[in-house]
């Protein structure tokens, strides 16, 4: 799934918000990938595209202050599931500073911290022909929004099936992050849209570099 404004184009194929949140960042997307949250702005536009708030919520409050608490959990969710898939390829159970991840315990803490908050309180009202709509009981604050994203982390860290199928996508030099549900688990691109696609083509290009050369 695909959302987004101007020449940005958020993805949510990850299948958790949280892995959603680590895509945005130059070390967790695509090739070439630069920061995403590159203003309060379009923090405010990923908020809204990846549903934490829905369409039209003002939020009066955002400022870089927003900015620099979210880019902090991203880094921390990423440590945290970099910790983990290095621990599911180690088959025994090394500590953090084995694994090569010192301060994952501060990580840890942060994310506890985050998800005890209060997330925001969804209300059903009517719309536009009477249909019912999501909204919030109240403009929603910073630690509230944080709170659904590092509550999502810690459901996914703490459950052995969606932990299991934590996966890094194989294409190239992509390093996005995403959850395996294919029958077999044998999905090996966080999209065969894009990474597959990217990859069937590069694989076309070589067999016809090597047909030349014969």
């Amino acid at each position: 799934m695909a959302a987004g404004r101007g020449a940005y184009v958020w993805r949510f194929d990850s299948g958790r918000i949280c892995l959603d949140l680590v895509a945005t960042g130059p070390a967790g997307g695509t090739p070439r990938a630069r920061e995403q949250l590159d203003g309060p702005g379009r923090l405010a536009d990923w908020l809204t595209a990846a549903r934490l708030v829905p369409p039209g919520t003002v939020l009066n409050a955002l400022d870089a202050t927003w900015l620099t608490r979210f880019r902090q959990l991203r880094a921390d969710v990423d440590r945290l599931m970099s910790a983990q898939l290095a621990l599911a390829d180690s088959g025994v159970h090394p500590t953090w500073a084995q694994l090569g991840c010192p301060g994952d315990g501060k990580a840890l803490d942060r994310v506890n911290s985050l998800a005890a908050e209060a997330p925001p309180g969804p209300r059903a009202v009517r719309g536009e022909g009477g249909a019912l709509v999501r909204t919030l009981s109240a403009e929603p604050g910073c630690a509230g929004l944080l709170a659904v994203v590092a509550r999502d982390a810690v459901d996914l860290l703490t459950d052995p099936v969606a932990r299991g199928a934590l996966r890094r996508c194989a294409g190239g030099a992509c390093h996005r992050l995403y959850l395996d549900t294919s029958r077999g688990g044998r999905r090996r691109w966080c999209s065969g849209e894009v990474c597959g696609n990217r990859e069937r083509v590069a694989r076309h290009r070589r067999r016809r570099i090597s047909a030349k050369e014969i």
